[in-house]
């Protein structure tokens, strides 16, 4: 009998990428390709279908090979019937994508939030391989998220489960306003732009910090000068550090995972950033909430979202 491969495919605002895993969730080939949002919702899906096959053409197996298609793609998801109800990044509304796919491939095609793709390609074949239950974070512009449980994502009544960056953790007092209309968000303050702004914030406030010298700053300056000692900058790192393990804490007594997955740019930071997570995890975790909880980095890199998207065939509901 020949070998069932799954194809995957992570659609950016600029950029589709694809490739074919096995069962295994191993990463057989893949290929990338221009979105061409700009031409509409016909364009992508043909994109889709285009890149779909050549992947498969390009490799040694067959279209008769190919078990289904998972799609990840940013944006308010009918989940269960695949339709994009809307995107900012592909600027498409109400395309029927999981129908469409399925006439032009004649095969089985999944659609899912792209945060919740690339949190199950670190549960199948990532940092949470061999872990039923875990909790993955996406540290860049915003804070993404995903929850897998029973090895398989949970998304909630209306698709909305995992939407970690917008848990409402940051005091009034405190709080700013969110993207998303709320305030006292999570990734107003640990996502990259959060970081980002708190240490413009400080610039101009004329706190003294090396941050004053640099002209653009971005997340990874303001950590390598945490690192190097800025007291400005460890204060912003802490910041961002506290309010992720403080959410992992509430995440912890209504999921209970082995493991916490942090992946993006910010998570680059290492155990700078992940010591004072661990630290501020286990502070306000129950004991029996924490006893045997892991937290650590994403391995799959920018590969996370194609190998999450082939997995939804086997590992979705």
């Amino acid at each position: 009998m020949s070998e069932t491969i799954y194809v995957g495919a992570d659609i950016g605002g600029t950029t589709i990428k694809i490739g074919i895993c096995n069962e295994q969730g191993e990463l057989l080939h893949t290929l990338e390709g221009p979105t061409e949002s700009e031409k509409g919702a016909d364009a992508i899906v043909n994109n889709l279908v285009k890149y779909a096959r050549e992947v498969v053409e390009a490799s040694s197996y067959e279209w008769g090979q190919v078990g289904g298609v998972g799609v990840g793609t940013a944006g308010f998801l009918d989940i269960p019937n695949g339709i994009i109800k809307f995107s900012n990044n592909l600027n498409v509304r109400d395309v029927p994508l999981k129908k469409l796919l399925e006439e032009k491939l004649q095969t089985i095609v999944k659609v899912n939030n792209d945060a919740n793709v690339a949190a199950l390609g670190e549960a199948w074949a990532g940092a949470g391989r061999g872990i039923d239950n875990c909790v993955c974070y996406t540290l860049g512009t915003g804070v993404g998220g995903g929850i897998i449980i029973n090895g398989k994502i949970y998304e909630g009544f209306s698709g909305m489960a995992g939407e970690l960056g917008h848990m409402a953790i940051v005091p009034d007092l405190e709080a700013i306003q969110c993207s998303c209309g709320m305030t006292g968000c999570l990734e107003t303050v640990s996502s990259a732009t959060g970081i980002i702004r708190m240490a413009k914030d400080a610039v101009e406030r004329g706190d003294r910090t090396s941050l004053s010298l640099v002209p653009n700053i971005m997340a990874k300056e303001v950590i390598d000068a945490a690192k190097a000692g800025d007291e400005v900058a460890v204060r912003i790192v802490n910041r961002a550090a506290f309010y992720l393990g403080k959410s992992m804490a509430a995440v912890a007594i209504v999921v209970n995972p082995q493991r916490f997955i942090i992946g993006g740019g910010v998570a680059k930071a290492g155990d700078f950033l992940f010591d004072q997570i661990r630290e501020v995890f286990k502070k306000y975790t129950p004991e029996q909430a924490k006893q045997g909880v892991e937290i650590v980095a994403a391995t799959l890199g920018n590969n996370a979202g194609v190998v999450g998207a082939a997995g939804l065939i086997l590992r979705s509901n």
